[in-house]
């Protein structure tokens, strides 16, 4: 079995899916782009493979663990933020699951991938008029 063109998926993502299909916001297309140009990097850097020369078996659950543990170790960023990127993974991946179906176990060890939890801050409420708890 010959393993589908990364780039040609990546680009039908984006196009058929993100943009025809759901019809996302221009921030939401962005956002997933950014994590795309990001994943793209550090593959590049730990395959020492080009973008353009990637197959879509070389971007498996280990490597996108190993991207984001690095997002959060260089980069600095939160929980919330690395979750943000792996659901732009985890939907490519979805789009991949229809089409390439022979390509499940791959694609299911991804969408498998745990969100880290993370604190959200409570909203507080002003003290209703006249309440004398709040005084």
């Amino acid at each position: 079995m010959t393993a589908p063109n990364f780039a040609a998926l990546v680009q039908g993502f984006f196009t058929q899916r993100l943009m025809q299909q759901r019809q996302c916001s221009p921030h939401t297309i962005a956002s997933y782009r950014d994590c795309f140009r990001q994943l793209l990097r550090f593959a590049q850097q730990r395959l020492g493979v080009a973008p353009q020369r990637l197959k879509f078996d070389q971007i498996d659950a280990p490597l996108v663990a190993a991207f984001l543990e690095d997002l959060q170790q260089s980069r600095g960023i939160g929980a919330s933020s690395r979750n943000l990127r792996l659901t732009a993974i985890r939907s490519f991946f979805r789009y991949a699951s229809f089409e390439m179906p022979d390509c499940g176990a791959q694609i299911q060890r991804v969408l498998a991938m745990p969100s880290k939890r993370c604190s959200r801050a409570q909203i507080g409420f002003p003290p209703a008029r006249g309440d004398r708890r709040a005084a």
